[in-house]
């Protein structure tokens, strides 16, 4: 090898180092806290205490995990069932809301279209704390202040969805096929269903992940709009635990446990839907 190889080549492998060494430090980054979760949720409160969780005593999974389900009468996995409910039935039909506003934006003709778009995407920037305190109002006028429906309505509807379901719609629904099935005898709604919504497959499961991963997390909203314990979800009921755990310190083994639980929906998620969602982030990027 020559020398003038030599020095072309240096920068190369200088610059592969150092996008393996920022990739390693983002993944411990990420996954130190997912780690620590793991061990303290295999401990007693005094190993807790004691920062013993390297330690291959005092295990007690299973007594935690007891603990948890037995705790407040069985009051997590009430909580639990609201968020899959507010997470898994709330994001498919966002999703299904959100691809079909996405659709008509970009396949339909209509006065102020864009001009609609254009404040679609300035909602997309607006804060959803900002809004928690209107739809508060608003909830309050209709009287679903305290209910099921006052966190499962709002979460329906979602501006960066529409976007998304706009350029997945321009990237995977040709101008043609929806040409030729109206020529064929169909209908707009049977076009949809039948022919679009089929082609959309993937841009749907990317916004229904996106959606799935918002409602799970979602705290502010229940906080403000929910006052019996029953309804809320794993994020405001760990919350409340924790808050306790300051004056009740038999609540600290459970807040970890029931924390390490409620991410499994969403890794369980993203592993099952992985392949439907790595294509659908690549929608339009090859023509």
């Amino acid at each position: 090898m020559s020398a003038t190889d030599s020095s072309l080549l240096r920068p190369r492998l200088l610059g592969r180092a150092t996008v393996n060494v920022v990739v390693a430090i983002s993944v411990l980054y990420t996954l130190l806290p997912v780690l620590w979760l793991v061990l303290a949720s295999t401990k007693t409160r005094d190993a807790l205490f004691s920062s013993d969780l390297l330690s291959l005593s005092d295990f007690s999974f299973g007594q935690n995990l007891t603990d948890l389900f037995a705790m407040d009468g069985g009051l997590y996995g009430r909580w639990y069932v609201n968020s899959l409910l507010y997470a898994v039935v709330g994001a498919a039909v966002g999703a299904l809301v959100s691809v079909a506003c996405g659709y008509a934006f970009d396949k339909y003709r209509f006065r102020h279209k864009e001009k609609l778009f254009g404040l679609v995407l300035a909602a997309v920037m607006v804060p959803q704390t900002v809004l928690a305190l209107p739809l508060y109002l608003m909830a309050s006028e209709a009287g679903l202040v305290n209910t099921f429906w006052a966190v499962f309505i709002p979460v329906l509807f979602n501006p960066f969805g529409v976007y998304l379901g706009r350029i997945f719609a321009r990237g995977y629904v040709p101008d043609e096929v929806l040409e030729a099935a109206r020529v064929d005898g169909a209908g707009e709604l049977t076009t949809y269903a039948r022919v679009a919504l089929r082609m959309l497959g993937p841009g749907l499961i990317t916004v229904f992940l996106f959606q799935l991963t918002a409602i799970w997390n979602n705290f502010f909203l229940p906080m403000v709009m929910l006052s019996d314990q029953d309804l809320y979800p794993v994020s405001l009921g760990l919350y409340q635990w924790n808050s306790a755990a300051s004056v009740s310190p038999e609540y600290y083994p459970v807040v970890i446990t029931g924390s390490l639980l409620a991410v499994l929906p969403l890794i369980l998620a993203f592993v099952l839907l992985q392949r439907f969602w790595r294509s659908g982030l690549t929608a339009g990027a090859v023509k």
